[in-house]
């Protein structure tokens, strides 16, 4: 193994480069894994064209990139449950441990977590990371490390699956067919919820959102929402509405579409980070919100899906970039949102 690995760093706004930085030494409670995959989130993009989201900032050079998996090719001398070889998915987060959300098991909201790309700490764009045990996952041998590597988003929908309680007789939708959209429909799917239905204003992603076992799918750019879903749910309304698109329309949207009584999901992050709501419809409603915050103890769950079959993780990657085109990957990814559905990074050559 040489001593030094590649590393991609964002140097400004839509600027990629390269840089060479020492392989990291894991402490005796973490392994040194190879990534392979790498995928390239929402969130990356939103750093990559605006530099920041809400008050976290890039300050350059900063690396990118928090949805890994790879191979494990050394380990501390603590770990214990893990092998040099075993392939992982990465959780990317690593929480304090010691404080109240940490000890009530809500580790997602400690205040101190270290997570990958959310600055001022570095993500994963680069060949070698070191991580703790307790936050790399093996995989079963019929997973292959780049569906460990979309483990991440899966999380979210799955999380979110559980923020809204779920469950079997349902109908619900999902706004917006982006990564985090479609995940969360194959979570809902993979809980025996068959009533999904997706809204988006891209026919390429509805499309897909088809192609992944979508019940129906809703174009909001052709047709009335409110309308669509009086038709679909005969007037009742839906059971549940998991919102991931971030915008004020499609959160009014699903104010207005869910029946009385029932429970809104909050996935995605608007630009503003403020929305003019019809909060009197929703208090006639007696709706409530809950909201997603990443994750906690999901991953687990999201690896035994995909393993069963429950999850077609591969079906949601449109497009693998290789490493040395990471310029040409950030760029298309940002440019191209209605052909690109997920993008993921190939980090071994």
């Amino acid at each position: 193994m040489t001593e030094t690995m590649k590393v991609a760093v964002m140097n400004g706004i839509g600027k990629m480069g390269y840089t060479t930085r020492p392989i990291p030494v894991p402490e005796e409670d973490e392994v040194l894994v190879k990534l392979e995959y790498v995928g390239i989130c929402g969130s990356d993009m939103h750093y990559y064209e605006d530099g920041r989201i809400g008050d976290f900032i890039v300050k350059p050079p900063f690396v990118l990139g928090h949805e890994p998996g790879g191979t494990v090719v050394k380990v501390g001398k603590k770990v214990k449950h893990l092998k040099q070889g075993d392939t992982v998915a990465l959780e990317p987060g690593k929480p304090c441990g010691k404080c109240r959300f940490c000890r009530e098991g809500k580790y997602n909201l400690c205040p101190d977590v270290a997570f990958f790309a959310t600055p001022p700490v570095d993500g994963v764009f680069q060949e070698y990371v070191a991580h703790p045990e307790s936050f790399c996952f093996k995989l079963p041998e019929h997973v292959s490390t780049l569906e460990g590597a979309l483990i991440e988003p899966l999380s979210v929908g799955f999380h979110a699956v559980r923020q809204g309680d779920a469950h079997v007789g349902q109908s619900v939708v999902v706004f917006g067919a982006g990564c985090i959209g479609l995940v969360t429909m194959m979570a809902l799917k993979a809980c025996g919820i068959s009533k999904v239905y997706v809204v988006d204003i891209m026919e390429k992603r509805l499309e897909k959102a088809i192609e992944l076992g979508a019940a129906g799918v809703i174009n909001a750019s052709l047709t009335d929402v409110s309308e669509s879903a009086r038709q679909i749910t005969k007037g009742e309304g839906f059971d549940l509405a998991v919102e991931t698109a971030g915008t004020e329309i499609t959160v009014n949207q699903a104010i207005e579409v869910v029946r009385k009584g029932s429970n809104i999901v909050l996935v995605g992050y608007g630009k503003t980070g403020k929305m003019n709501l019809s909060m009197s419809l929703a208090l006639d409603k007696e709706l409530t919100f809950k909201t997603v915050f990443r994750y906690r103890h999901i991953y687990p769950i999201a690896i035994e899906a995909v393993a069963e079959g429950k999850v077609d993780l591969k079906g949601i990657v449109t497009h693998i970039f290789d490493f040395r085109d990471i310029q040409r990957a950030m760029d298309e990814s940002m440019k191209d949102k209605s052909r690109i559905v997920k993008a993921v990074v190939k980090i071994a050559e």
